[in-house]
């Protein structure tokens, strides 16, 4: 999660000055404008403290980019203050500190105003660092700076001492968004030649029956979509002795202007650069465009291709400008193939889509040779409804294929070849896991498996379950932490749902390849997701697992489940569930001494120190009948104050540790009808399901 705290300068002098109606006036004009922004950029403000505002970014649902939407809110923040006009003219400047760490986040509470919604040590780093970033500036922690490499211009100044950490810490100051440079790709492909050869059939099938195409590079987040994009490029230079012209863009993550790609195609095209002046890109534009466009219209297109440039927005100059290119690129078209390609399409404005469509279009109302070569995520529909394309699947690689890659990348970074056989099962035969496996190598050799879960991945895998609803993602957390596999009524019984009604969430998640279905029951197949997933539980909701799990199947079978991954707090674990008789059970392990074999099958030791850019969601597990909070003191309800309205039940209270930690295991998604319908019926201070960003 990602903690934004903004504070005014000087703000005790310039009240001193102003009579108490302007300060008012003031107020209101300083928290309207924050919150307007943080609001555009989905952060949630978790209190205000005077003049000084907290918001949080990530906390309900992570797209993977909570740490940049929170820098680009604060750089938006200043600017805004800087052109708002405030009441007596004062000189109003902000101070801004963005900090990436973990924390507990109480999610039925967690809403615009939610006073002490989230804990930990995040929150007073984002307080600390607003003090070091100058007026009208932003101050990034080391994590942030990480997150947001390559997105966002950042200054590194001399480490600060802060109060309370032993170290000083090192401090970033940003500066503005940057476009992201297209990766730099060393070093041999490994797999992906049946793909490589699928898309290659494609473009040369394009060029020979001119018909244009649409093809689609589909595959998760690190999968190597723009690796593969970079070997086509650079294999496919020409067809039939025709040298093809490549046009390539990439998609920023929240663009703040919709057309600019289409922009930077005509850049690259025209071998234009940022800092040219207005009379060389007028230049340069005038001689990219003479073959393409008759002399009388000359003038008016290279007008309309700087309009565009100056603002990639979906204003009428750029969508002028967005025209002339497409006949350009027809007119190309005319002479040599083409084709244009999208990197991260998924995260670019539907105007550029519509601009991609109409191109395809024309081009085939043409019959010229034009392929356009899309790569996004599984969960963007291809083309339009109606409109053939080719859809590339680019899936996991095999063992193998693996082994090789791991053995690359350690051999580049001078690491033991030897680690490929620690790192093979935590990779899933994703090639951006793997390089980021390797890169967060501890340079002491400690063992990869008891490394934290690198940032990269753990942000992916966030995203991942961030897109499942409350129930399914509360059963697959139930699953994670019972450590071994479980079928539907165990998952029930942990859960405290009604009978049957696990079993459409076990289904689903098999088929989106979350959980794997074995002789024994349902299990998390991927080790870095059971991670994750469990990490997200408060120790007591897991302790409260295992609890019940011991419940469930007896003294006989506690040796048979495996702890969940430690937390956070690993430095101060907490209390693992010991049988009666006070004995570790084979089988089991201690988060802090190591895992063991489970029902005598070898599994990834779990992640010994889990990343600090993770939330606990305090509720992730929902309560059903038998797990309803015990009634609390006279005068005081039991557990979150969004919790009244639940019944106390004493169904299922045999576990001592039941009553106690019910509370932590309730309130995230409805409970279950006590009719025994199966369908989720809503309780009071229950949230709405959670929806993945787009």
């Amino acid at each position: 999660m990602t903690v934004l705290f903004a504070d005014i300068v000087g703000s005790t002098a310039l009240v001193d000055r102003l009579d108490p109606e302007d300060v008012r006036a003031l107020q209101h004009a300083y928290f309207d404008t924050v919150a307007g922004v943080l609001g555009r950029w989905h952060g949630v403000v978790e209190k205000y403290i005077g003049d000084a505002v907290m918001a949080l970014f990530g906390a309900r649902e992570s797209d993977g980019f909570d740490a940049y939407r929170a820098v680009r809110a604060g750089l938006e923040i200043q600017r805004s203050l800087d052109r708002r006009s405030l009441v007596g003219g004062p000189a109003l400047r902000v101070r801004v500190g963005v900090a990436t760490g973990e924390a507990v986040v109480d999610l039925a509470a967690t809403r615009d105003g939610g006073h002490g919604t989230a804990s930990g040590a995040v929150i007073t780093l984002a307080a600390r660092l607003q003090e070091y970033a100058p007026p009208g500036g932003v101050a990034l922690c080391a994590a942030t700076h990480r997150a947001t490499d390559g997105l966002i211009g950042q200054r590194p100044v001399p480490p600060v001492a802060v109060a309370g950490k032993a170290l000083p810490l090192d401090v970033w100051h940003a500066t503005d968004v940057t476009r992201p440079a297209p990766g730099l790709h060393a070093g041999p492909l490994i797999g992906r030649r049946r793909e490589l050869a699928t898309v290659r059939d494609q473009l040369v099938r394009t060029v020979r029956e001119r018909r244009p195409r649409w093809v689609s590079l589909v595959g998760p987040a690190g999968s190597g979509r723009s690796r593969l994009l970079h070997e086509l490029v650079r294999t496919v230079e020409a067809v039939d002795g025709n040298p093809v012209r490549w046009c390539v863009a990439h998609c920023p993550p929240y663009p703040a202007e919709a057309l600019a790609p289409v922009a930077d195609q005509v850049r690259g095209f025209a071998g234009l650069r940022a800092q040219d002046t207005p009379p060389v890109v007028r230049r340069q534009l005038a001689a990219a465009v003479t073959d393409l466009v008759p002399a009388p219209r000359r003038t008016e297109a290279v007008y309309a291709l700087e309009g565009l440039l100056a603002a990639p927005d979906a204003g009428a100059d750029a969508l002028r400008g967005a025209a002339v290119w497409q006949e350009c690129l027809l007119a190309l078209a005319e002479r040599q193939p083409v084709v244009v390609a999208v990197d991260d399409l998924d995260r670019g404005a539907p105007e550029l889509g519509h601009f991609l469509h109409r191109l395809l279009t024309a081009a085939r109302t043409r019959a010229v040779p034009l392929a356009v070569v899309a790569l996004h995520g599984p969960d963007r529909a291809d083309a339009r409804p109606g409109d053939p394309g080719c859809r590339v699947p680019l899936g996991r690689l095999s063992t193998m294929e693996s082994g090789r890659l791991l053995r690359h990348l350690l051999h580049r970074a001078g690491r033991p070849a030897p680690l490929v056989a620690a790192l093979l099962p935590w990779v899933d035969g994703n090639p951006g896991r793997a390089a980021a496996y390797v890169a967060a190598l501890p340079p002491d050799g400690a063992d990869p498996a008891r490394m934290p879960v690198p940032d990269p991945v753990r942000r992916t895998v966030d995203t991942r379950l961030d897109r499942l609803d409350g129930p399914r993602r509360a059963v697959l957390m139930a699953v994670a932490a019972a450590g071994t596999p479980v079928d539907a009524a165990a998952v029930d019984h942990l859960l405290g749902w009604v009978p049957g009604r696990a079993m459409a969430a076990l289904r689903e998640l098999v088929d989106r390849g979350l959980l794997t279905r074995r002789p024994a029951g349902y299990a998390v197949g991927d080790p870095v997701v059971a991670t994750v997933a469990t990490a997200r539980l408060t120790r007591a909701a897991r302790s409260e697992l295992l609890a019940r799990a011991d419940q469930r199947r007896g003294p006989s079978a506690l040796a048979t489940v495996a702890p969940a991954a430690p937390t956070a707090r690993s430095a101060e674990p907490g209390p693992r569930p010991v049988p009666a008789d006070g004995q570790p059970r084979p089988g089991s392990a201690d988060p802090r001494t190591g895992p063991a074999s489970t029902g005598g099958h070898p599994r990834p030791a779990p992640h010994g120190h889990p990343n600090p850019v993770v939330a606990h969601r305090t509720g992730d597990v929902p309560s059903g009948p038998g797990l309803q909070p015990a009634p609390g003191p006279a005068g005081r309800p039991p557990g979150r104050p969004s919790q009244a309205g639940i019944r106390p039940d004493t169904a299922g209270a045999g576990s001592p540790r039941l009553a106690a930690t019910a509370t932590s295991l309730a309130g995230l998604i409805p409970a279950a009808p006590r009719d025994g319908s199966g369908s989720a019926t809503a309780t009071p201070g229950s949230p709405p399901r959670h929806t993945a960003a787009a």
